[in-house]
């Protein structure tokens, strides 16, 4: 893994990147102990995420200008959920970090039901769910210009 880039006392923009389960929502709680807004279903994270984000960002930007370190739990996906963030960063001229959990299928769809067996998550996606939203995903490419912190193979406490 590699070592986060800021310091503390630098306001910074962390981003996490992985497949469904990959741990994203767990690393999040890690870094800043918040939780993002509860989701049922993927139609309801897709109707409801871009007027979140077209809501959000001013408050955003604001606060990392003010100094304010946060961790989003928005998955940085593809290329274009990426290209919001990377506004953020560009707007309020914040330090960031990418977190990519680098995690295999196998691993993430046994983390999905065991997580939905807990049923202990907002967001109990099933493995037609997992399918269809992994289509999309795509890894960070250097040309994007994030500051990439990866996390490869299973992470084990990022369950």
């Amino acid at each position: 893994m590699s070592q986060s880039l800021s310091s503390p006392h630098t306001p910074t923009l962390y981003l996490l990147c992985g497949k469904i389960a990959a741990g994203k929502s767990t690393l999040a709680a890690t870094l800043a102990r918040l939780y993002g807004p509860e989701m049922h279903d993927v139609a309801d994270y897709v109707r409801c995420a871009a007027r979140l984000k077209e809501a959000m960002t001013p408050h955003l930007e604001a606060l990392l200008r003010a100094g304010v370190s946060l961790v989003l739990d928005f998955p940085a996906n593809t290329p274009q959920s990426r290209a919001w963030m990377k506004t953020l960063i560009t707007a309020s001229g914040a330090a960031h970090e990418l977190h990519w959990l680098d995690v295999p299928d196998a691993v993430c769809l046994a983390r999905l039901r065991a997580r939905n067996q807990q049923g202990d998550h907002d967001f109990a996606a099933t493995d037609a769910q997992f399918a269809q939203v992994t289509r999309y995903f795509v890894p960070p490419d250097a040309q994007e210009g994030f500051n990439v912190v990866a996390h490869r193979g299973d992470p084990g406490n990022c369950a």
